[in-house]
């Protein structure tokens, strides 16, 4: 059981206690114990018994409840809270703007115990009635178990890329290799995915034994064309089936409805078992008969694509081993579990060219966002690390706070002692968009301000993120020569790809930034550059592309043209 886990159950059994109104000394203890065991710099489970209580949160109690965990892998105390607490009330702590004191109302004063009837008591304005609970708040929790459950039964593509091999190596052993492809959303690359599907060639009828195991997964759907299986983990699996022509059927279920029709309507590529027999596992023969280049699936969304490729200019897509620097990262002096030496390093293991340290302002309070005296001293450490590191470099960055009025978290003088800054909104996300844009375009015209942080706010399946004007935004971008982010968390990748045409069109320059807050966020970039592919990103317009030299290059140009 690693930190994550144990600080997890801390956690949860802090919220749990609260939602049963327990004495709010008691729960604050588990929930200080989560924090501190989430940010310690090494893993509880490789330090020696007997050092375990000199660590930084771990006391008597709390460290013999961590050995427990590490023992049997389980917290007994937790384990007694939800035996004694309703599933459905255990689920409200998934729904954003309801915390355990209101969730403890909601069940022992409304006496409430699922969310189907807590949606319905907001239906009937029943949640007003009780202290805590104003119009706004109802309409807000609506909302959002409204939103949470559109999504039950989606995975981020991160999480179902964990899934996948099991599932692939699964299908191929029990249909052959040559006869099971991938297709549908997850070969498409989508954000998130409610089905994988996958073409067989074989038969309903024939398929059907062969998931009839010890466990078999729910059938939900049933024809001669199609099997929708539920698998225990909630991932839907669908079977496109009864086809004699993998590349055919591969093709079809690979673009969306637009993508196929204007496809259909512009070349005729059909035939009664034209492909079958090529030889080939995707469906690159059906491209070559239209007379066009291969569309690759990742850009099988409008009809738009199939006009480029019609007119020769398809763009050649960035990949991962494009990207040579790490941008945008939190270290240990702010929410980050590792050093600032750690993380450079191991950017050299990887092969990167530089690192930029962008930790939080001083605004991010919850985060320890640094004062102006923690900015100056990290960066004569920052110093320090690249005269002992060179030819790599660390650069001096801050994430800075957009602040309520769209005014910067520091001062101009205090920016200015900065490589490059990159500016976010934190706090109060729910805006009208006349609200957004005011803080955001005043943050743009900043002059300290080099890059436009996650642009939406968004967490894909759990917060919508605040409205803006995508096209007032990344022309204000590119007037004042400021960088787009594509945060390449896998549950941020904001930007959205579907700006990133209009973006390229007005000539603006974006940045696949990972947000890395432990060294296993680096790999996060791939999931930037898989998002950014659909959108037809190429990597000359992709800041963190630059190598070292370009990349100062571009800096300081940058302040020449800004006189600062």
């Amino acid at each position: 059981m690693d930190n994550a886990a144990i600080a997890d159950n801390f956690s949860l059994l802090s919220k749990l206690m609260d939602i049963h109104g327990e004495n709010s000394f008691k729960t604050k203890t588990y929930s200080i114990a989560a924090y501190h065991i989430e940010n310690l710099p090494v893993q509880i489970k490789d330090t020696p018994r007997e050092d375990l209580f000199r660590l930084k949160g771990i006391g008597e109690s709390i460290g013999n409840k961590v050995i427990e965990m590490l023992d049997t892998g389980k917290l007994a105390l937790l384990e007694d809270y939800l035996l004694n607490t309703p599933p459905g009330v255990v689920e409200m702590l998934n729904i954003k703007g309801i915390g355990p004191k209101k969730i403890h109302t909601i069940w022992k004063e409304m006496e409430i115990e699922s969310l189907g009837e807590l949606l319905y008591a907001c239906n009937e304005n029943r949640l007003t009635l009780f202290k805590g609970f104003g119009e706004k708040t109802q309409q807000n929790v609506q909302e959002a178990i409204e939103f949470y459950m559109l999504n039950q039964g989606s995975f981020l593509y991160a999480q179902l890329e964990e899934i996948f091999p099991q599932v692939d190596g699964y299908l191929k052993k029990l249909f052959g290799a040559d006869k099971v492809a991938v297709t549908g959303a997850y070969r498409r690359q989508e954000l998130t995915i409610d089905e994988l599907e996958y073409v067989v060639l074989d038969t309903s009828d024939d398929i059907k034994p062969k998931f009839q195991t010890a466990q078999p997964p729910e059938l939900l759907e049933d024809s001669s064309a199609t099997l929708l299986y539920k698998l225990k983990n909630g991932l839907k699996l669908r079977l496109y089936t009864g086809s004699k022509d993998l590349a055919e059927q591969l093709f079809l279920t690979s673009g969306s409805i637009e993508f196929i029709d204007a496809f259909e309507d512009g070349y005729k590529w059909r035939g009664s078992g034209e492909y079958a027999g090529t030889g080939s596992a995707g469906d690159e023969a059906i491209f070559t008969r239209a007379g066009l280049p291969y569309i690759p699936p990742c850009l099988r969304e409008t009809a738009a694509i199939v006009e480029k490729a019609k007119a020769g200019r398809l763009p050649s897509l960035i990949q991962p081993g494009d990207v040579k620097g790490v941008i945008h990262n939190h270290s240990n002096w702010s929410d980050g579990a590792n050093t600032i030496e750690e993380m450079a390093k191991e950017c050299i293991s990887k092969g990167y060219e530089y690192l930029v340290m962008s930790d939080h302002s001083k605004a991010a309070a919850y985060a320890k966002g640094l004062s102006e005296e923690r900015i100056k001293e990290q960066h004569l450490y920052i110093d320090e690390l690249n005269r002992k590191l060179s030819p790599f470099k660390i650069f001096k960055s801050i994430e800075c706070d957009i602040l309520n009025d769209g005014s910067m978290d520091y001062a101009n003088d205090v920016l200015a002692s900065f490589d490059l800054v990159i500016a976010s909104v934190h706090s109060n996300l729910k805006m009208t968009e006349e609200k957004a844009m005011m803080r955001i375009l005043k943050a743009i015209h900043n002059p300290y301000t080099t890059i436009l942080g996650h642009p939406t706010g968004r967490l894909l399946l759990s917060r919508k993120g605040y409205p803006i004007d995508h096209k007032k935004l990344i022309d204000a971008c590119v007037e004042q020569n400021v960088v787009i982010e594509i945060n390449a968390h896998p549950r941020r990748l904001d930007l959205d790809w579907r700006w990133i045409p209009y973006a390229l069109e007005k000539g603006a320059l974006v940045s696949i930034d990972p947000d890395a807050h432990h060294l296993e966020g680096f790999a996060d970039i791939k999931y930037g550059v898989l998002a950014a592919q659909k959108g037809g990103l190429v990597k000359e317009s992709n800041l963190s592309s630059f190598g070292l030299k370009e990349f100062e290059q571009f800096l300081n140009d940058r302040r020449k043209k800004k006189g600062i």
